[in-house]
């Protein structure tokens, strides 16, 4: 079969994942709409069963995937999205030999320095399409291959040293990939509520760190994740309301007793005493500890 130009299938991938990723209010899309893809009469699905994605009639691999795995799981590959602390993600080969078909396909995008998607697993058929990404590198020691998640990291090839382009680099990878994956991760498992007030809106909502971003154990991870609609969220992350570890809200007293209007009494203090609202999945639900060392900050700030 000989299909499209690899140029024309690249553009028009890259046009159909930004339009589903506007159009999601949690960047999550679902693999049926990802599959949706045709170019110039010739259907194209992203979400195949390998993980390494070239259709039969290029030459470079188009799209990579890194399925859903559970909390507390092990992912059947093991996908660096944390990179070696050096800003780059790292993504495994397909099976063991170097040069598997997929495996040449990677390289191939690679010389070539060719724009793909990345695909990351956000539950069961649940997608958070990343694009553009770019191979920039391979590690056979370790079998993966390196991968540039934003333009600007194209031209940081030295990814050993340290200093200015290294926390660039990791500065890149963190505001362009891992808060909006966190963000698309934690809104999914809350189901796009609000675990406070239970507003279901997700242009209204973000995934707030119960342990902040930074700190020993703050990673972006959903167990350290709360979907928080945006007055609950700046509410939390200015320690005027807390989350005891039992899950119950508590507000500071000098909010809990002023006087003002409505936003006020029905939008903070009537959550007073409320129970979150968490996730189904046991192993997505706020981890006890992390609860426990915020609400000690939110005590203290009290």
């Amino acid at each position: 079969m000989r299909g499209p130009d690899d140029a024309v299938v690249r553009h028009a991938m890259l046009d159909h994942l930004a339009r589903l990723r506007a159009a999601s209010p949690t960047g999550a899309v679902h693999r049926d709409a990802l599959n949706a893809f045709w170019v110039e009469g010739v259907h194209i699905p992203l979400v195949v069963q390998q993980g390494i994605r070239k259709p039969a009639w290029l030459e470079a691999a188009l799209a990579i995937r890194t399925a859903y795995t559970p909390p507390g799981a092990r992912p059947p590959y093991e996908d660096d999205l944390a990179g070696a602390g050096d800003g780059f993600v790292r993504y495994h080969y397909r099976g063991t030999d170097p040069a598997h078909a997929d495996n040449r396909a990677l390289r191939a995008a690679r010389v070539a320095r060719l724009p793909l998607a990345y695909l990351l697993g956000v539950e069961p058929g649940w997608y958070f399409p990343f694009a553009p990404v770019w191979i920039v590198g391979e590690e056979p020691s370790r079998a993966q291959f390196v991968v540039a998640v934003d333009e600007g990291q194209l031209y940081l090839e030295d990814r050993s040293g340290s200093g200015d382009a290294r926390t660039y680099a990791q500065r890149l990878a963190k505001v362009r990939l891992h808060q909006p994956m966190f963000r698309a991760r934690v809104l999914r498992a809350y189901e796009s509520t609000c675990a406070i007030c239970g507003l279901r809106h997700g242009e209204l909502l973000d995934a707030a760190h119960i342990v902040p971003d930074g700190r020993p154990r703050g990673d972006a991870v959903v167990p350290n994740g709360l979907a928080l609609c945006k007055l609950h969220h700046a509410a939390f992350d200015r320690n005027l309301l807390g989350v005891r570890p039992d899950l119950v809200v508590e507000l500071t007293g000098a909010l809990r007793d002023e006087v003002d209007g409505p936003m006020l009494r029905h939008g903070l203090q009537e959550m007073a005493g409320r129970r979150l609202q968490v996730p189904r999945e046991r192993a997505a639900r706020p981890d006890r500890d992390r609860l426990e060392e915020r609400y000690e900050e939110f005590r203290r700030a009290s």
